[in-house]
């Protein structure tokens, strides 16, 4: 049965209904936001909105806080669900590097057949010009593509997300291109929710004073929830209200959180600011792009791409010869080197290349110049040559003029197949 693209979605994000809805991993963080919201104002009507019904009698203007503080809630919780719940710009990810970007580098070259080969690079950022200044982006190895300006890889999501300004816990979603209007909205209205709470509770507070003649402190004793509602607001006014300053210097500049966080100690031109006033229109009054992921679509099957030919291939052709055997031979005799260079007695290494000579009885005599010197070098010398270089299977042993042209190190040991010739 085919699968839809949410069902084998490789971002960290959460779906619902079929993939219309789609949610950022910590998306339970949008319920506690969600009763930071509701909670005091369902308090706030109760215990003072209630009461100042009748504080204004002519035409009952008191029903009209209560109606503002209703439908002004509704309405920020419309602005955080369309905050919480869009793509907020997700560019798909590649199933494979672009092609077109491989180059092959002349100045980092392998031997491949006694020649130097040009090896095969990937640049890992490239400029692009934005208003005629060139600006560098980056490779993202996850997604496998190229960051467009001014997009970045969220790690909490692990989506590329264009013109990234930052993962918000409290809506559970990174605020992204197609989202970020709805974010400053939210968060601004949920300042002026805020500024009303506080200013309609400290009415209720002067009404009480008025009605019965008291002072400020009888007032408050009269009404807590009006006291605790004030308080609430005031100290969270510092948080929303401070985000919403923030937000219109950013939009007023043209810059992103993620921007100005990182590129602020740089003093870095900014290339996309416009005016202030072009800034504003960009954001609230441009149309928000559609989506590049259809999330309900079918994942097609993509078809096989051919291989580029590897290094190790390259060089079987050159030579000749069937691959398979020569793999097999040239992981043998690395192998064989890397024995002999670990050993640690003069009797080990005459006992190892003995016991090569496992087909017959072979006389050889090995005089041994130095062995495990200061530069953990071993030279091996030996009077009779015996060697079954290019035997495809069974046992062989190495010639000893190999050993002897051959410079074994600890770590990592060299031949070519032109010396192997020899």
């Amino acid at each position: 049965m085919e699968k839809r693209v949410y069902e084998v979605w490789k971002g960290s994000n959460k779906f619902i209904l079929g993939g219309r809805l789609i949610f950022g991993p910590d998306a339970r963080s949008l319920l506690v936001t969600l009763l930071l919201i509701t909670v005091p104002v369902i308090i706030f009507c109760v215990f003072v909105a209630s009461h100042l019904q009748h504080a204004f009698s002519p035409y009952n203007a008191g029903y009209a806080i209560l109606v503002v503080a209703i439908v002004f809630t509704i309405y920020v919780l419309i602005l955080l669900f369309l905050t919480s719940i869009r793509d907020p710009g997700i560019i798909p990810r590649n199933s494979h590097p672009p092609e077109e970007e491989f180059r092959y580098d002349s100045s980092v070259s392998a031997e491949v057949g006694g020649r130097q080969t040009p090896s095969l690079q990937f640049p890992r950022t490239k400029e692009v010009m934005v208003n005629g200044i060139y600006v560098r982006v980056k490779y993202c190895d996850t997604c496998m593509l190229y960051h467009p300006p001014r997009c970045s890889h969220c790690s909490i999501c692990n989506n590329c997300v264009e013109r990234f300004d930052h993962h918000c816990p409290w809506v559970g979603q990174c605020i992204g291109l197609r989202n970020y209007r709805y974010f400053f909205m939210f968060v601004s209205s949920a300042t002026l929710i805020c500024i009303y709470v506080f200013s309609m509770s400290a009415l209720y507070i002067k009404v009480l004073m008025d009605d019965h003649h008291g002072t400020v402190w009888k007032a408050m004793q009269e009404s807590p929830p009006s006291v605790i509602l004030m308080g609430y607001c005031f100290i969270l006014l510092w948080f929303v209200g401070g985000l919403t300053g923030f937000h219109l210097y950013l939009i007023a500049t043209n810059q992103t959180t993620y921007e100005n966080f990182r590129y602020r100690a740089d003093n870095r031109i900014n290339v996309y600011s416009r005016g202030w006033l072009s800034n504003f229109l960009q954001v609230f009054c441009t149309k928000i792009k559609p989506s590049k992921n259809n999330f309900q679509a079918f994942v097609q099957e993509e078809v096989p791409r051919p291989t580029l030919p590897s290094t190790q291939e390259a060089e079987v052709e050159d030579l000749g010869g069937d691959p398979r055997s020569k793999v097999e031979d040239d992981l043998e005799i690395g192998e064989d080197l890397l024995k002999i260079s670990q050993r640690r007695n003069i009797k080990e290494i005459d006992e190892d290349i003995c016991s090569r000579g496992s087909n017959g009885p072979h006389h050889t005599t090995l005089e041994v110049d130095s062995v495990l010197g200061s530069d953990h070098r071993s030279t091996i010398r030996s009077d009779t040559r015996h060697s079954s270089w290019g035997r495809r299977s069974g046992s062989w042993e190495i010639a000893p003029d190999v050993l002897a042209n051959s410079t074994v190190t600890e770590s990592r040991s060299y031949i070519t197949p032109k010396e192997a010739r020899q």
